[in-house]
């Protein structure tokens, strides 16, 4: 396991995350890996025109734009004010999406399992393009940098747990941080990271009650 250097002391900036969490046709509209992709850049670069992204996504414009629209048709983007009104321009509605589990069946469900699919994808893309980087980068961000695996025996109540008080720790340095897509201090870029937890592939029975079909 890699040791992260000590962070510079900087003084808190302790504001409010602002967040979304999407009901099952929000959720719909956004499992779509190129919606996906678009609500992040904009969250982190800031607001733009379907032609920019088009460019930085490799798409017609006409297809950005029609997705641009269902993202704003379910509140995850919205209109910014721009220099031109000829030029639209879009951004975040807020910094993070939250999905919380559903219950085992019917729709919410599908939908939980098939955001966290497109998420897992768009993930493992990110990744790997940060390997591909790992070695160019400067030696204060690669000891920065993890690509941790760890396996601990827990029990559901255990692993819920610790995986709540990971993303209290994540959230808490979210809220101490300046805002996404806005101008960073230049010893600042944005930090990716990601919390992957779960049982071990194979280990738990499947079925609600542990005992499977």
């Amino acid at each position: 396991m890699k040791t992260p250097a000590d962070p510079d002391a900087r003084p808190a900036i302790s504001r409010n995350v602002s967040r979304v969490v999407p009901d099952v046709t929000a959720l719909k509209a956004l499992a779509h890996p190129v919606r996906l992709r678009m609500l992040g850049m904009l969250r982190i670069d800031g607001p733009a025109t379907a032609t920019e992204l088009a460019v930085r996504l490799g798409l017609n414009s006409g297809a950005t734009s029609y997705h641009l629209r269902q993202l704003a048709q379910y509140g995850f983007i919205e209109d910014a004010p721009g220099p031109s009104r000829r030029d639209r321009r879009w951004r975040a509605s807020h910094e993070i999406t939250s999905v919380p589990a559903a219950e085992s069946e019917g729709e919410a469900f599908d939908m939980d399992v098939a955001f966290t699919q497109a998420a897992l994808s768009l993930q493992v893309s990110l990744m790997q393009k940060a390997v591909e980087e790992y070695a160019e980068l400067p030696l204060a961000w690669r000891r920065a940098s993890a690509a941790n695996d760890i396996v601990i025996p827990l029990t559901p109540a255990q692993a819920e747990a610790l995986t709540g008080r990971l993303n209290d720790i994540v959230m808490e340095a979210m809220a101490a941080a300046p805002p996404l897509g806005k101008p960073l201090p230049a010893d600042m870029v944005p930090f990716s990271v990601m919390l992957h937890a779960f049982p071990y592939p194979g280990r738990v029975p499947h079925g609600e009650d542990g005992n499977g079909p």
